[in-house]
């Protein structure tokens, strides 16, 4: 006698949240790779990041979304426009909160916009490695307050602590549908995008606070030569002049640095050798230029 075959689930889940709160650290580890880059300043993520996370009997589909923050250039519009527009298309909302901070402004900014949509929105505490358990209950009743959540579920995503819970959770707002993405498949953004996320990543962790938020780097060539080395060559984008001179650091040294580091995650993500050739140019105010904001792959009408 045949046997019924299982029914397959897949879906679309966003994951929101004030910045630094942990977001792009749990879907690296549910990838299993890293493929959204990872930072201790905020707003380091400015596009929506798809991480595809595949088993036998499902497929989710993550959205890491820009963290939702008080705007101060267009770049910063373009930011929270595309978080927001992202809770209306999805299946579940993993509202991420980082419990060692506690509850502040910021979530309950994000909260009010939650309560715009009618999308199930589970809330996730996370960093809960960083706190005593007898906290978590108050913390718990705080936030319910403010809003009835589908499901909460505390958890580390930097130790994986109840994160197979979290995604057994997520499993049960999926609806039957097809598998989007080939089974290897963790993304589905071209490598040139991640290879510029991964340089853009070292150079957050090399650089003082005037820096983050103005530079941007754009993938100029990047192909297989005949000896199997893949060629990059990237420009990063800084605003003033004072800072390509940081970037570049004394004797060429930051740079180097930013290379050399950038090179070992790129590798490991492709699998290949690399030879790269890394430029700073400067872009006035680039953040507050619509033309040169769509050059660098943003976009208003998102």
């Amino acid at each position: 006698m045949e046997q019924p075959k299982h029914s397959f689930k897949s879906g679309f889940v966003a994951i929101v949240g004030r910045p630094n709160v942990g977001k792009s650290t749990l879907m690296n580890h549910v990838i299993g790779q890293k493929i959204a880059i990872m930072s201790d300043k905020p707003q380091t993520t400015r596009n929506k990041i798809h991480g595809v996370y595949t088993t036998d009997s499902s497929q989710v589909v993550f959205l890491d979304t820009p963290g939702i923050h008080k705007r101060k250039s267009k770049l910063g519009d373009y930011m929270n426009q595309t978080a927001l527009n992202t809770l209306n298309e999805v299946e579940a909302i993993l509202f991420l909160v980082d419990v060692s901070a506690g509850l502040g402004g910021g979530d309950r900014y994000v909260i009010e916009q939650l309560k715009k949509v009618n999308t199930p929105v589970i809330l996730v505490m996370n960093k809960i490695d960083q706190i005593h358990t007898d906290q978590l209950p108050a913390m718990i009743q705080a936030y319910n307050e403010l809003h009835e959540f589908a499901e909460i579920v505390p958890i580390s995503a930097l130790t994986g602590n109840n994160v197979d819970r979290l995604l057994h959770v997520i499993s049960a707002y999926l609806p039957e549908g097809p598998q989007y993405y080939p089974t290897d498949q963790i993304t589905d953004h071209p490598e040139q995008f991640v290879v510029a996320e991964l340089i853009r990543e070292k150079i957050l962790q090399n650089t003082r606070e005037e820096i983050p938020h103005s530079i941007a780097v754009a993938i100029e060539d990047m192909r297989v030569q005949d000896n199997g080395v893949v060629y990059i060559a990237a420009v990063i984008y800084v605003e003033r002049d004072s800072q390509k001179g940081i970037i570049i650091g004394k004797k060429g040294a930051l740079l180097k640095e930013v290379g050399k580091l950038a090179r070992a995650d790129i590798e490991a993500l492709l699998g290949s050798k690399t030879f790269m050739e890394l430029w700073v140019k400067v872009k006035k105010d680039w953040r507050n230029q619509d033309r040169v904001l769509r050059d660098l792959g943003f976009r208003h009408d998102a």
